[in-house]
């Protein structure tokens, strides 16, 4: 889980931005509710009265509840109201101080109230001794305690709701004016709350979306710069899909956290705090709702979590199958194993599909399982609230708000479990990202890089051996020979033998195990990267295009070459009669892998771009193999001008290509098995001999046919 939060270090303001918007629109989630309750309870059933104290009231009673009030509540009572000819008009008063006053006076109002209900006289009422007074404020006072806070504030508001009638005030119009107030205020607050819910969305989504850029960023940069030994060890389809796949799980679940994650505690502690405040004491519903969505959840995860984990195994599975098939189609079709390989994808597919059917029908049970708590708490709560507005101790407002704040910690808890289900995936997918992100490559530049003095090209092996990581034997083994500007150097031998691994050597795409390679002197680990390779023109055994036009794949290597060095590196390359025939000649398409070209084509482009960047060393590994006879031999001999100062490596498979090297290389198994001319080698090596031999007559070698001639061919 730290390798995604880790991400949102950098965007810690944007974070704390959320945050505050996400406290913002609780605030107005939360705050609904009792809007709601007070429309119910206030606006409807109190007709728009919201205190006990009368907004206005006649002299008379005015003058008659004084008779139940104490000589300090006589006082407030009189300054609380100011006298407009026969009617007393209470104050400007905040709301605290209005519901100080409801709870001073609720006692001489309700028996003002009892005494006018029952027709008791006024008059007989002045004349009650105090003591009299006392005992019936003692006997409601008592009422009271048996009676709950909702019924006692309903006599209250219908005692100043007749008082204000009395008075003369509009009823009809107190009640509108409160219901279209409460309406404004829930409609502010609902367009507050949309507001701050797409600026959430909005920043959450830049927040997602730079995430996804920089680690994608990070995941390319670092693997340009991964050696082959890297490569190696993560392939280029697994990587493909770790900067693109996973990279989206991890976006995806950031903008999701920073959306749901952070709001559904904000929410659901909100939703407590305001449970808490309406005093109904249906607490306990709540929490047998959370204990019941938990249950429900942990026995579905262990359910469904172990087969989430074998189908991302599967789905690699079935990648993996119909990779092969489709990279294989043309040999499937020619040994005719259409359908034997439609079966074993159908295995494949089928045991993933099984997978997924168990973990998508054990899900379907979440929904409805939440649903069924939700209804059945909104059942429980109606139940118990009923009995409760029975007794007098909730009003039916405020059992709406209660069954809506209820819903909102339930969806709370729900938004939690929901993440919980995400956040495993994701977490596997910031691993793989991870370790991309942390493996660094073997072959990096020295801190003190060094430079040759004078660039001519002379390449030496001094004594390399390679091997492989995890490998049980070195792929070369003690190789020495020096390649000198001006001279081709030649290297041949079986398949397998590691002519490959020997020119990959030189531009550091592996690094040596024992040895040195100099290049000018200056061992080719103590220069800088882009250097040695500024110096080296590489055509290597498959051909690359890259997507745009020729001219940008010829220049790829020196953007800053002219066209005139462009159509003669083409001309030397024998490109150019393809080239011209096109309609756009050197601003014609290539696309991607260069599929629109043949693969002769393609190898003389190749060999035409080492040609534009040129370089002091020549590095061309099999690279005349897709050429007939004849186009090779001319593009060798123009080739041949062109390098006359530069240092020429040739990998070749067949003996003409090679036949005129000043020097050649015969590897096998690894080893030098000879080093000379063709001449020599005829002479001297009998590798060399058995290769030529096999390629060429003995007339065309010039090799007599004696009869030792004949036993060393017959070895």
């Amino acid at each position: 889980m730290g390798k995604i939060f880790k991400n949102l270090i950098p965007y810690w303001k944007s974070v704390i931005v959320i945050i505050l918007l996400l406290v913002i629109q609780a605030w107005c989630d939360l705050s609904l509710p009792q809007y709601t309750s007070d429309i119910i309870d206030t606006g409807i059933q109190n007709g728009g009265i919201e205190h006990v104290v009368p907004e206005a009231v006649t002299g008379e009673e005015f003058e008659k509840v004084q008779i139940f009030m104490t000589e300090d509540e006589i006082t407030e009572w009189r300054n609380t109201y100011t006298k407009d000819e026969d009617i007393y008009r209470r104050k400007d008063f905040s709301k605290e101080e209005l519901e100080e006053l409801d709870d001073k006076f609720i006692v001489p109002l309700l028996l003002n109230y009892q005494a006018s209900s029952s027709g008791t006289d006024p008059a007989l009422l002045a004349r009650m001794p105090k003591g009299q007074v006392r005992e019936m404020r003692k006997q409601v006072e008592d009422t009271m305690e048996t009676m709950g806070d909702s019924m006692v504030s309903s006599m209250g508001i219908a005692y100043a709701k007749q008082c204000n009638e009395d008075a003369g005030l509009d009823m009809d119009q107190i009640q509108k004016e409160y219901l279209i107030l409460s309406g404004a205020k829930m409609l502010l607050i609902a367009l507050l709350a949309a507001v701050v819910a797409i600026l959430v969305s909005l920043i959450a989504s830049r927040v997602g979306a730079g995430i996804g850029k920089n680690l994608r960023g990070q995941v390319f940069h670092n693997v340009v710069n991964f050696s082959n030994a890297e490569m190696d060890r993560f392939s280029t389809a697994s990587l493909i899909t770790r900067s693109t796949n996973d990279v989206q799980q991890v976006q995806m679940v950031s903008t999701l956290f920073l959306r749901m994650l952070v709001y559904a505690p904000i929410l659901g502690i909100g939703g407590i705090i305001k449970v808490a405040n309406t005093g109904a004491g249906m607490g306990w519903v709540i929490v047998l709702a959370v204990i019941l969505i938990f249950a429900m959840v942990m026995l579905l995860m262990a359910l469904a979590m172990p087969k989430f984990k074998l189908m991302q195994k599967l789905v690699d599975k079935v990648n993996l199958v119909s990779r092969e098939i489709l990279t294989g189609l043309p040999v499937i079709r020619a040994f005719s194993r259409e359908k034997k390989e439609e079966e074993r994808f159908d295995d494949a597919n089928k045991e993933l599909t099984k997978t997924m059917l168990f973990t998508n029908r054990t899900m379907t049970f979440m929904m409805p399982g939440m649903m069924f708590i939700m209804n059945g708490l909104t059942v429980l709560i109606v139940w118990v609230a009923a009995h409760k507005i029975d007794e007098g101790t909730m009003q039916v407002g405020a059992m709406t708000a209660f069954i809506t704040y209820a819903m909102m910690i339930v969806m709370s808890f729900l938004m939690l479990t929901m993440m919980s289900v995400m956040l495993p995936r994701a977490a596997v997918a910031a691993g793989r990202i991870d370790e991309v992100i942390r493996t660094k490559s073997d072959i990096v530049d020295k801190e003190q890089t060094q430079s040759p003095a004078e660039k001519k090209g002379v390449l030496k092996f001094d004594h390399v051996s390679f091997c492989y990581d995890g490998a049980e034997r070195n792929v070369l083994e003690d190789i020495d020979f020096t390649a000198e500007p001006g001279k081709t150097t030649a290297i041949i031998g079986s398949t397998g033998c590691g002519k490959s691994t020997l020119v990959n050597l030189i531009p550091r795409l592996y690094d040596v195990t024992e040895g040195k390679i100099t290049l000018d002197g200056i061992d080719i680990r103590d220069m800088a990267q882009s250097e040695l390779r500024a110096e080296i023109g590489l055509v290597p055994q498959k051909a690359m295009l890259f997507s745009g036009t020729i001219e940008t794949n010829l220049k790829f290597g020196r953007p800053e070459a002219s066209d005139e060095d462009m159509k003669e590196a083409a001309e030397i390359a024998q490109a150019v009669e393809f080239i011209e025939e096109k309609n756009r000649k050197y601003d014609s398409e290539i696309a991607q892998g260069g599929a629109n070209v043949s693969g002769g084509q393609k190898q003389r482009l190749s060999i035409a771009r080492a040609i534009v960047k040129n370089p002091k060393v020549y590095i061309f590994d099999d690279s005349f193999s897709a050429l007939d006879v004849k186009t090779e031999a001319i593009l060798r001999k123009a080739l041949g001008e062109k390098t006359k100062d530069s240092t020429v490596l040739i990998v070749a498979q067949r003996i003409s290509t090679i036949l005129h090297a000043e020097q050649i290389i015969v590897l096998e198994d690894g080893r030098m098995a000879g080093i000379g001319t063709h001449e020599e080698l005829l002479k001297n090596c009998d590798v060399y001999r058995q290769i030529a031999v096999s390629q060429m007559s003995k007339e065309e070698l010039g090799i007599e046919d004696s009869g030792k001639e004949d036993g060393s061919d017959e070895q």
